[in-house]
């Protein structure tokens, strides 16, 4: 659709479908998505079997990143292989969405080709790598390579039932870099000023492609959480964008469960579906218990953050809670499983099954 979805549109849409329920899918033998995405570490036979783990506690949906860089070297290789990747999760009844671009390059480093780094020890999520990274990002002069890259993978999966929705662009402006020491920098660069720019350019990038699904752009700027109550919630100048140009709104919310009350009942005066793409970080008491019942009941659709502990280490939580809470190796952050397939809390399992109506005995 060249124009913005109207309210009926988008809501008649989201009516026809089922709760969607799903994770932030990364393969537990992937460090971050270029690894997951390159010809030699694609990694089919992962994948397929931990996408079985979803849908076993019923689980129809999933979100994933991709990777410029891997598209600039291998363009048609990529474009297989994301459409190997629908398939596997179509066989899962699943479905994607696929989200375009995003600023979170926590390791530090630009994004490269080849052999990744392995994780560092102790470090969340450490070799995160952004997409088209944010040295891309502050040079407009290169942003015509973004355009082509956006605009060939909209083209090719525009009327493609196994996509959900776009996800235009993950956290514009996140740029924060996750140290060995434990502790957060940032990323020295006009980035606060040049990703919203390439974030309004690439949602009308998309929609000059006129895709049959939604899109979306997450809300994530003023997130409230247990160690920071007193932000206006979309306050932002990014949030208020990423807000007003989307079909079906987005937010992301590591809250405890009066936070996501609240974030819902303000999404909820402007009239369009939800979707709740980032939650679950139980040291920030975000958790399965007290959050997944809050998003059967409002029909908010829920992507909490791993599935498969692995080489993200997403297991540890973020360098700010580390250096504020000694007890942190007591319990996991994000992830469901072990790589063995065993769940990491039967309980929390048997929730998914539950409210979801579609998983099997844990």
């Amino acid at each position: 659709m060249l124009r913005r979805w109207s309210e009926k549109e988008i809501n008649a849409w989201y009516a026809r479908r089922d709760w969607p329920v799903g994770i932030n899918f990364l393969p537990s033998t992937a460090v971050n998505w270029n690894e997951l995405w390159q010809r030699e570490t694609f990694d089919e036979e992962t994948i397929s079997h931990e996408l079985g783990l979803a849908e076993g506690i019923g689980m129809n949906t999933l979100r994933i990143n991709l990777p410029f860089i891997v598209w600039l070297y291998d363009r048609d290789g990529l474009v297989e292989r994301i459409d190997r990747f629908l398939g596997i999760a179509s066989k899962h009844h699943i479905q994607v969405m696929l989200t375009l671009m995003d600023d979170c390059g926590f390791s530090g480093d630009h994004p490269w080709i080849g052999k990744q780094k392995d994780p560092r020890p102790g470090v969340h999520n450490s070799q995160a790598a952004a997409s088209p990274g944010r040295n891309i990002v502050v040079l407009p002069a290169l942003w015509p390579l973004v355009k082509s890259y956006v605009s060939d993978i909209v083209h090719v999966f525009r009327d493609d039932e196994r996509v959900f929705v776009w996800d235009v662009y993950n956290e514009p402006t996140n740029d924060g870099i996750f140290l060995d020491d434990g502790k957060e920098a940032h990323f020295q660069g006009p980035l606060l000023e040049m990703s919203p720019k390439l974030c309004r350019e690439a949602v009308s990038w998309v929609r000059a492609q006129d895709p049959v699904q939604p899109l979306t752009v997450g809300a994530w700027r003023n997130m409230k959480t247990f160690l920071n109550r007193d932000v206006r919630l979309f306050d932002s100048e990014i949030d208020r964008l990423a807000l007003d140009c989307s079909d079906i709104l987005s937010f992301h919310a590591y809250s405890p469960a009066d936070v996501i009350e609240e974030s819902i009942a303000l999404l909820k005066k402007l009239g369009r579906p939800i979707l709740c793409t980032e939650w679950l970080a139980r040291h920030a008491m975000s958790t399965v218990q007290d959050i997944l019942p809050i998003f059967k009941r409002e029909k908010v659709g829920a992507y909490s953050w791993g599935l498969v502990n692995g080489r993200t280490q997403t297991h540890l939580p973020w360098p700010v809670i580390m250096q504020a809470r000694k007890d942190y190796l007591d319990l996991w952050f994000h992830d469901l499983f072990y790589k063995d397939g065993t769940p990491y809390s039967k309980e929390e399992c048997r929730l998914f099954s539950e409210l979801t109506g579609r998983g099997q005995e844990v």
